[in-house]
């Protein structure tokens, strides 16, 4: 994912509201199964780390991405942004291109 998708994905999660919380008993299989799907279905999703949670909320994020083969957008105080590229024919989100940086004037 490059830095303007990314940026882009940010600026689509600043409206949105967490749909999951993640509380004292941690990720449990559930949660997980429950994060995989809304992400199936949504593509773009917000969780809130409660403060009775002990674990690190980044390293949370990066258990969750890839136990859903998501991506972390983005990490910020107790909130993770998680995003999962939809199937062709399901797509919500349409990201911008990646610019290709490799091709030089000269």
């Amino acid at each position: 994912m490059t830095s303007k998708q990314r940026a882009y994905l940010k600026g689509l999660a600043m409206t949105m509201d967490p749909i999951f919380q993640i509380g004292k008993s941690s990720l449990t299989p559930e949660l997980t199964a429950a994060v995989a799907e809304a992400l199936e279905k949504r593509e773009l999703i917000k969780i809130s780390v409660l403060q009775n949670c002990m674990d690190d909320p980044h390293e949370l994020a990066q258990i969750v991405a890839e136990r859903t083969h998501a991506q972390v957008v983005q990490v910020i105080g107790k909130k993770i942004v998680l995003y999962k590229e939809g199937k062709d024919d399901k797509k919500k989100i349409e990201l911008p291109k990646a610019s290709n940086r490799s091709a030089r004037k000269e």
